[in-house]
């Protein structure tokens, strides 16, 4: 094993102590084996008289393999990360990098939530599509400083990329995919 540090996905990013992964593994293990014994549950092809691809519980239970299997990865791979690192390191916060933050984490996740819980199946999904790119857009492309012009001009373009998306979301699903959307 070297001793550098694993690389990073995008050059601006530091890997975090392997604590961090390690909890994360534990999570998602749980998360894994809780959609495999829930698909085990589930009826089987025999009890439904059909094909053994036809099994409810197939798919989930494939998914929830691949998610333990994974996370048993990421385990092993953060065990091997502390065990490699230098006695006293990995062990503090990692540092906070510029333009990033918590807040625009969960900021994400609530706008996810919300369009997936309040928007959609209350408005037409290409509404609820376009009010959902336009509130991420502008919430991600705002920036404190700006000119008022600088501002009219962004949210122009959120505009424009919410109602862009939501009418081609909903024709490629409902016209290509055949999917009727709510």
């Amino acid at each position: 094993m070297s001793d550098l540090p694993p690389p990073s996905v995008l050059p601006s990013e530091e890997p975090l102590p392997p604590r961090y992964d390690m909890w994360t593994a534990a999570v998602f293990f749980a998360i894994g084996v809780s959609i495999v014994w829930m698909s085990i549950q589930m009826p089987t092809f025999r009890e439904q008289k059909g094909e053994i691809y036809t099994a409810p519980g197939l798919v989930p239970g494939l998914h929830g393999c691949v998610v333990v299997l994974l996370s048993l990865w990421l385990a092993a791979r953060a065990w091997s990360r502390a065990r490699a690192a230098p006695a006293g390191t990995g062990t503090g916060a990692a540092s906070k990098r510029e333009g990033y933050s918590d807040a625009r984490m969960f900021g994400a996740a609530a706008l996810c939530v919300a369009f997936a819980a309040g928007l959609v199946g209350r408005l037409p999904f290409w509404l609820a599509a376009s009010v959902f790119v336009f509130a991420f857009t502008t919430l991600f492309e705002w920036r404190a400083g700006a000119t008022a012009a600088e501002r009219v001009r962004r949210l122009a373009i959120a505009a424009a990329l919410g109602a862009g998306t939501g009418l081609f979301v909903t024709v490629v699903f409902e016209k290509v995919f055949l999917v009727r959307l709510p």
